[in-house]
């Protein structure tokens, strides 16, 4: 009886232990510490950002609050591509960039948990960017078989042979998604640079959520359970903008230089897993920061940034924002020209009318707190007219995405 016993607890320990949430950050670091070339390289831009960090508290580096556009291409390089697996993929890596946007904008629903959670973290506020992600549409690089108004979403063709970089794509930030093998979930170099192609990259299984209806064409790439909102690639892309761990030490010293490096973290010398919660786990001094996006925990148990990480991303932004393109991201003004809306005003019916026809397109339309209220996904669509039901919605203002293989583009609905 008490084998019996001891083989199931080792066979609990083994299973959650496999499930645990773990980034292979600190690898990345060793394989650039050990190329001579990406180590200079990497040094030279940490000097870089340290050079913003003193501008800031200099007061040099003031906060225009001019919102931040970053051009994405996303990668699955073990995928055939079909008619039906592109339509498929590329609404998930949209379902994927819309959570990264509410992520590191602080509009994910979930947010609302910190009303009451703060209690436990007087000395930290939550982070908001101010950074819109974009899937790249224009002045794609050659040789890549895109055109003007397609998605920068590639099948089968670059970052092959396991590679984390390819310099056709360089000076974009770049997303791949493959088979990991082991536990990781995803890692990133800590401190991307562009201009050299580096790619974070992510486990088929952990990228984006779930999309709905639910498609069957994107066989493989499904999120699965504790990993299926989207938040590895949240946490990886932290990582390529230099964040640490927030469980990276307790020695006491200063916190601008010691630990994570962010004084509104509380320290922690281990990662939490699982789904603790506010209050659950002591920190070093404080309660750990547990819901923090990096930490380890499952993706339903984090849920914010702190002021200082996003003080600390944005300066590694200004050091290397010279080396994303600013000319691959579509023109608003021609993709809004594309349909149209109405009424608007309405009572929650209403049309949208498409110049022409388009292949796919997914709707989602969120209200101002960012809760999803009707999305979808409309595949090999034949009509230029889409007429909208929502079931009893509230009177206010809401807002519209609607993305096809040309873009996205959002446009403010009012329900009166």
């Amino acid at each position: 009886m008490k084998i019996k016993l001891l083989l199931f607890v080792l066979l609990v320990f083994q299973t959650s232990f496999s499930q645990q949430r773990t980034c292979g950050v600190k690898e990345q670091l060793q394989r650039i510490m050990n190329d001579p070339s990406q180590r200079q390289a990497y040094l030279e831009l940490q000097n870089n950002f340290e050079i913003e960090l003193q501008k800031m508290k200099s007061g040099l580096n003031k906060n225009t609050n001019a919102v931040i556009r970053i051009p994405v291409a996303v990668h699955f390089p073990s995928v055939t591509p079909t008619s039906s697996t592109r339509p498929c993929l590329r609404a998930l890596a949209q379902k994927q960039i819309d959570i990264l946007n509410a992520d590191y904008n602080a509009t994910n629903t979930d947010i609302s948990k910190w009303i009451t959670d703060k209690s436990y973290y007087p000395a930290t506020n939550t982070g908001n960017m101010n950074v819109q992600f974009v899937l790249a549409t224009q002045n794609h690089p050659a040789g890549t078989g895109l055109v003007n108004g397609d998605v920068a979403v590639t099948f089968g063709t670059d970052f092959l042979n396991g590679d984390d970089t390819d310099l056709t794509w360089k000076k974009y930030c770049n997303v791949v998604v493959r088979n990991i093998s082991g536990s990781i979930l995803g890692y990133s170099p800590p401190g991307g640079s562009p201009s050299q192609g580096m790619t974070v990259v992510i486990d088929n299984n952990s990228f984006g959520a779930a999309l709905s209806p639910a498609p069957t064409t994107c066989s493989g790439y499904v999120p699965t359970s504790p990993y299926n909102k989207g938040r590895t690639l949240t946490h990886e892309m932290g990582h390529f903008f230099n964040l640490n761990h927030t469980f990276d030490g307790c020695d006491g010293a200063n916190c601008a230089s010691s630990g994570d490096r962010v004084c509104d973290t509380p320290d922690l010398s281990a990662a939490n897993y699982g789904s603790p919660v506010a209050g659950d786990v002591m920190g070093c001094n404080d309660f750990a920061l547990t819901m923090n996006y990096m930490d380890y925990v499952d993706d339903a148990y984090m849920y914010m940034f702190t002021a200082g990480q996003v003080t600390r991303m944005t300066l590694w932004y200004n050091s290397i924002k010279t080396q994303l393109y600013t000319n691959t991201l579509a023109n608003e003004e021609f993709l809004q020209n594309q349909f149209s809306l109405y009424p608007n005003p309405n009572k929650g019916s209403f049309t949208i009318e498409f110049k022409d026809l388009t292949n796919s397109y997914y709707i989602e339309i969120f209200d101002v707190t960012g809760k999803t209220i009707y999305e979808n996904n409309y595949s090999q669509a034949s009509d230029l007219v889409q007429t909208i039901n929502l079931d009893n919605p509230t009177n206010g203002v809401y807002f519209v995405n609607i993305k096809t293989d040309k873009g996205l583009v959002t446009k403010k609905l009012i329900i009166q």
